[in-house]
């Protein structure tokens, strides 16, 4: 008799490895204030670079950021940042996301891997543990804004985030050709079937301005993003005119916003960031 209670205490107090980890993930959620999903329909609209942008934006308006990179399979986050190196551990055996100044820090699977361009082939099973880890085992602290870098479509990873962070908000990225928006609708339509809030949508490589006779040139059209978002009944965050200089930034891992503080690009992601700012003040 005394070894069946004796088993039952040993069930008692026997750790569930799947409740430390929910415990733990909640207990990093609660210091953040605001998380938002940044997707895409489909590849190839600026989904990272929206990401990088608005993070920039938001950290130069003295907020705390963080960037959570689970585009697993095309974790570009780091090279976008200009941040190299290995990641180390906190005091609490945590890992500490890599700092890109004292506003803005970000983790990413590159971090983790032994080289950039090691394949990352992983099942279902593995990308939510990952991401779940993420959360839980990363030192982010107290932050303002969580944005998350997800791959484009509807697939594990943004399916695992609106599993994991309910609160998330979606930051939808289209470019505005009809293609684009065909498959933004279904982004759209996933985030209202698991309940997911869409803050808006962003219309990226909007329009292009000449470097040579200054003519507006519409390459992808302009406006799509827009008339989406009325249909749908979403907020229109704003337009993001293509500009050159974007990809050799990005190439270099240098900021454009800082480089080019007075380009309309610029100025866009900070008209965004404002907008998401403002749930600060309510």
């Amino acid at each position: 008799m005394s070894q069946i209670f004796n088993s039952m205490d040993e069930a008692k107090t026997r750790v569930d490895p799947q409740a430390e980890r929910n415990a733990a993930v909640q207990g990093s959620l609660s210091k953040i204030r605001h998380k938002f999903l940044v997707m895409s329909g489909k590849g190839g609209v600026g989904k990272t670079s929206t990401t990088v942008n608005l993070a920039i934006a938001l950290a130069q308006k003295g907020y705390q950021v963080g960037i959570m990179d689970v585009d697993l399979h095309g974790p570009d986050i780091p090279r976008m940042l200009g941040l190299d190196g290995v990641l180390e551990l906190s005091e609490n055996r945590k890992l500490q996301p890599m700092a890109y100044n004292d506003h803005l820090h970000a983790i990413s699977v590159e971090a983790l891997t032994p080289g950039k361009d090691e394949a990352i082939i992983w099942r279902g099973p593995i990308k939510y543990s990952a991401i779940q880890q993420f959360i839980a085992d990363v030192e982010w602290g107290d932050l303002d804004f969580l944005l998350i870098d997800a791959p484009p479509g509807t697939g594990d990873e943004p399916l695992t985030i609106a599993q994991t962070i309910p609160d998330a908000k979606a930051v939808v990225v289209t470019t505005p050709q009809e293609v684009a928006l065909a498959d933004v609708r279904k982004s759209i339509s996933f985030c209202r079937r698991v309940d997911m809030k869409i803050f808006g949508v962003v219309e990226n490589m909007s329009g292009f301005v000449c470097p040579h006779c200054s003519e507006p040139v519409d390459i992808f059209g302009s406006g799509g993003g827009e008339r989406t978002a009325k249909q749908m009944d979403l907020n229109f965050l704003g337009r993001v005119p293509m500009d050159p200089q974007m990809v050799k930034c990005g190439d270099l891992g240098l900021s454009f916003q800082e480089t080019y503080p007075d380009s309309p690009v610029t100025q866009a992601y900070a008209a965004i960031a404002a907008q998401m700012g403002s749930l600060l003040d309510d």
